[in-house]
C-alpha cells in the first residue's frame, strides 16, 4: 500500500517524539542497473545509497531492486496499477497521470521513500517502495524507531501471485535492507488486514504480527522482522 497520510499517535515510553520533515515531494537491458550519480536521492544517506545494493541471491533467482525511472518504467507500472487486484488496494488506478503523480513525488523527493522495480532474474515483475518508516508519517501510529524501514509492495502479474514468490522476495527484499543498513534494527509494513496472502506472505518470511493499526486510509496489521532474530529465522 502507499504511505500513510498524517494522523495522531498516543504518547508510549518507546515512541520518539519525532519531528517529520514535509513529505516526500532506463533498464537499459533487462536487469542491467543503471548508475546514479552521487548526491541523487536515491544515491542519499537516508536509505543508504539504496541504488547501488547488489542483488540477492534467492532460490527464485537473482533479485534486484531497481530504482524506477519514471519514463522508462511508467507505462508498466500504471498497467499494474490498474490490475483490479492491485487496485482494490493501492488504489491508483487510472490515466497513467495518477500513477505519475505518484511515483514523480517520491522520485523527486529528498530519498526518503524510493520507488523501485523488482527484478527477477532478469526480469521487472514487481513494484517495492523502500522508504524510512522513522519519518514517514506512519510514525504518528506506532511506537517507531530511529531508522525503521518500511516496504511496500505488489506483484505485477497474475502468474506471479499464489505460489509463493511473494514470500520469497519478503524475506530477500528484508535481509536486503538489514544487509546494507547496519543502523536499522526493524523492517516494518502495515498491509492493509483485508490482504490475507499479503498478511500470510509476511508472516512465512519471518515477520511478526505486531498489533493493528487505524491508519487514515485503512485497518491494517502492523508486521515488523527484527534484526535481532534474523540468526533464528
Amino acid at each position: 500500500m502507499p504511505p500513510t497520510e498524517s494522523g495522531t499517535r498516543s504518547d508510549s515510553d518507546d515512541t520518539l517524539d519525532l519531528q517529520l520533515p514535509p513529505g516526500p515531494g532506463a533498464l537499459q537491458d533487462e536487469g542491467v542497473r543503471p548508475r546514479r550519480a552521487s548526491g541523487t536521492p536515491v544515491a542519499g544517506p537516508l536509505l543508504d545509497g539504496l541504488a547501488d545494493w547488489a542483488p540477492a541471491d534467492t532460490p527464485a533467482g537473482p533479485f534486484a531492486l531497481v530504482p524506477v525511472d519514471l519514463e522508462r518504467d511508467l507505462a508498466r507500472i500504471a498497467a499494474w496499477m490498474n490490475d483490479p487486484a492491485v487496485a482494490a488496494f493501492w488504489e491508483l488506478a487510472g490515466p497513467s497521470a495518477t500513477t505519475a503523480a505518484h511515483l514523480r513525488a517520491q522520485c523527486e523527493g529528498d530519498g526518503r521513500s524510493v520507488p523501485c522495480l523488482g527484478v527477477l532474474a532478469g526480469v521487472p515483475m514487481s513494484y517495492w517502495e523502500i522508504y524510512r518508516a522513522d519519518l514517514d508519517p506512519l510514525a504518528r501510529h506506532y511506537p517507531a524507531r530511529p531508522h525503521d524501514t518500511g516496504i511496500h509492495l505488489l506483484i505485477g502479474g497474475a502468474r506471479d501471485r499464489g505460489r509463493g514468490l511473494g514470500t520469497t522476495l519478503l524475506r530477500a527484499t528484508a535481509d536486503l535492507v538489514l544487509d546494507h543498513r547496519p543502523r536499522c534494527g526493524r523492517v516494518v509494513a502495515e498491509p492493509d488486514l483485508r490482504n490475507t496472502p499479503s498478511v500470510a506472505a509476511f508472516l512465512t518470511a519471518g515477520f511478526r504480527y505486531a498489533d493493528e493499526l487505524e491508519l487514515p486510509d485503512k485497518r491494517a496489521a502492523l508486521m515488523i522482522r527484527d534484526r535481532v532474530h534474523r540468526h533464528l529465522l
